[in-house]
């Protein structure tokens, strides 16, 4: 049976998307399970652009992604998704995965937050190619933020229609505030 956790939701999506010699970046890479699966991807010919504000995240991450021999083809950046545009071009990016939340296992206080959130993901609709694909997995509740999931979800909802196609998923029978998975493609 399929796992249909909220990351491999959105991994079906993502593996449709990316090809070899893609360019794509992991805006939160936690423990690195999507800069793995991008970096396998886009493979020798491409490059992944991992970005965190954690040390941790980076360390966990570098591990991960040694431990799975891993093309090396990937930049582990502890810098802050919000900065991402001053490390690609402008309409060159095949696609870009977001996990809003915390890290898994980590600092409840370092979650990200829609203020910083909603800034990076215009970037990121900006360095999409035509066609690109913005996977992103909101978690809420309990510390990690009804406030950005809000506001994340409204300004996806304001998006131009004949710019952008907005797909949002729920998790309509899980309890206690279950992720949203959304999807964005750049028309």
């Amino acid at each position: 049976m399929e796992n249909y956790q909220i990351t491999q939701w959105c991994g079906m999506f993502i593996r449709r998307q990316v090809r070899e010699g893609d360019l794509c970046i992991d805006a939160t890479m936690g423990n690195g399970n999507d800069t793995l699966l991008l970096s396998k991807l886009c493979g020798e010919k491409g490059r992944v652009l991992a970005f965190d504000i954690q040390e941790t995240a980076l360390i966990n991450t570098r591990e991960r992604l040694q431990k799975a021999n891993a093309p090396e083809n990937y930049t582990l950046l502890l810098d802050s998704h919000h900065r991402m545009e001053q490390y690609a071009d402008m309409e060159t990016v095949s696609c870009i995965v977001f996990n809003l939340g915390y890290l898994p296992g980590g600092d409840h206080s370092m979650a990200t937050k829609g203020e910083t959130s909603i800034p990076a993901m215009e970037q990121a609709l900006k360095l999409l190619k035509k066609g690109g694909l913005l996977s992103l997995c909101i978690y809420s509740g309990g510390d990690s933020g009804f406030t950005e999931r809000d506001s994340v979800l409204a300004w996806l909802k304001a998006l131009d229609s004949r710019k952008y196609l907005v797909i949002k998923s729920d998790y309509y029978n899980r309890p206690n505030n279950p992720p949203v998975p959304v999807l964005v493609i750049k028309l």
